[in-house]
């Protein structure tokens, strides 16, 4: 999925801008969808691959304004990055924009290779992002196959201990627990407990809640 061909879309109630940044877009082998306003952007489905969005700040009529799609983007998880474009000069929407995360925001007229290395420094980074929870899901994966107490000893690996003290913690032998330790590490393909504390941190606050008490499952 991370890996697959990159959609750009663009909103802009410009036809010409849209369509130049468009045949822009094609030109260096990226998908293109355009729309002429944000409620256009809004009945369409985004593409599971990596994907960035050309956004005009301002839409004539009652259509949502880029800032209000950025924001109801945000609010209902879709994670895709946005370069502004603007003809007018606002600072104020523009730090507004950038501090809600915009990776770049761009006055017109503005030169092609500008928005260009907006567009590709976007891709890269929902490929990056992509990438990411991809390896997440497939640790999630592997930590499912892992028994009550290789749990156990994998979240008490994740506080510092050594074996000696998870065997304590535990009220079991300290061979015990290097039999577990040695199968949770392979089922994880993980090789030192460095290791164990990475893979436990990008898992987030599910693990966070748990090692706290919550009787929650783990992942």
């Amino acid at each position: 999925m991370s890996s697959g061909q990159a959609t750009v879309y663009v909103v802009d109630d410009e036809v010409q801008i849209r369509t130049a940044i468009g045949s822009l877009c094609e030109e260096t082998g990226h998908q293109v969808k355009l729309f002429a306003s944000t409620d256009e952007f809004l009945a369409e489905s985004i593409s599971g691959g990596p994907s960035c969005l050309v956004l005009d700040v301002r839409f004539p009529g009652t259509s949502p304004t880029g800032l209000d799609l950025q924001r109801r983007l945000a609010e209902t998880g879709v994670a895709i990055p946005i370069v502004f474009i603007s003809g007018h000069s606002d600072v104020r929407v523009s730090v507004e924009a950038m501090k809600r995360g915009a990776v770049e925001f761009l006055p017109k007229p503005f030169r092609e290779q500008e928005i260009l290395d907006a567009i590709r420094h976007s891709i890269e980074r929902d490929r990056r992002r992509m990438q990411r929870e991809d390896a997440v899901r497939e640790a999630r994966q592997r930590v499912e196959t892992l028994t009550t107490r290789e749990r156990e000893i994998m979240l008490l690996m994740d506080e510092g201990l050594v074996s000696k003290q998870i065997a304590a913690r535990l009220g079991v032998s300290e061979v015990t627990v290097k039999v577990h330790r040695a199968r949770m590490m392979r089922k994880l393909e993980l090789r030192s407990p460095i290791e164990v504390v990475r893979l436990i941190d990008s898992m987030g606050r599910e693990a966070e809640t748990t090692r706290a008490g919550s009787r929650q499952p783990l992942f």
